[in-house]
């Protein structure tokens, strides 16, 4: 047996995603040899402005976009294509959501299609409904919930699946500022709870820093890179008044102030 990497650990080297541009020969890299190792069991955070490529590094992870040249591994497995083993987490979850399905049948929906028997599926559902705080609302549809609730049944379904990367695409970003706490929390204690790898992309350095375990600064496009990670060694749950929490908050933003 190889003593590889962990299953549900990422490897990237110089990775490469271009286009052609209309003038011959020309080519447009949205990100350009980019480097990074995420441990197994991590909470690693994508920080960056707004068209850095996040989104597009998240989605080659996710095997959604393929790459121009470099490797991406998950394991030891160069990553071509989506896989079970990597679950997406979107920022709108009405589109990822079954309008016609309930809480419990969303929720449901990939053990189903395993053709997992009823009562195991009905037991799996139930656990991950608790866990992000939707017990009692099983019955409901998409309809009659909030835009937090909604990202809840979201990220309910991907732990149901037992997926061992998470990837999350700005899953709070929608939500008002006191439903986005309390997601953050939710996630950050599920996340303690389940030891699953977790790449998080987001914009905002409070977010980063109270999720975390790593911070990797993407710099503005085109040919966007890692130039920083940081480590974030404050404990968990974070505080987001401490002095530590706000030197290094001062310290990242340093990057985007110019």
């Amino acid at each position: 047996m190889s003593l590889g990497a962990p299953a549900n650990a990422i490897t990237i080297e110089r990775l490469n995603k271009s286009y052609a541009m209309p003038k011959k020969g020309a080519l447009h890299y949205i990100i350009q040899d980019v480097d990074l190792l995420i441990k197994g069991g991590e909470f690693f955070v994508l920080l960056g402005p707004s068209g850095c490529g996040k989104s597009t590094l998240l989605n080659m992870i996710a095997g959604f976009v393929s790459k121009s040249g470099g490797q991406l591994r998950v394991g030891e497995v160069e990553v071509d294509k989506p896989g079970q083993d990597r679950a997406v987490v979107f920022q709108q979850a009405d589109s990822s959501l079954f309008p016609w399905l309930t809480v419990r049948q969303n929720v449901e929906f990939g053990l189903k299609m395993k053709k997992m028997p009823k009562a195991q599926r009905a037991a799996i559902s139930e656990k991950y409904i608790a866990m992000v705080g939707l017990a009692g609302h099983e019955n409901k549809f998409p309809r009659e919930l909030s835009g937090g609730m909604k990202q809840r049944v979201q990220l309910a379904r991907v732990l149901a699946n037992d997926s061992a990367i998470l990837l999350m695409d700005e899953p709070f970003g929608a939500l008002d500022a006191m439903t986005r706490r309390t997601m953050q929390r939710e996630l950050s204690s599920i996340w303690r709870e389940t030891n699953k790898t977790v790449i998080f992309v987001t914009h905002d350095i409070q977010e980063a820093l109270l999720l975390g375990q790593r911070i990797g600064i993407m710099s503005a496009g085109p040919s966007s890179q890692i130039t920083h990670i940081y480590d974030v060694p404050l404990d968990y749950p974070r505080d987001i008044s401490s002095p530590a929490f706000h030197e290094l908050d001062r310290t990242i933003q340093g990057h985007f102030d110019h």
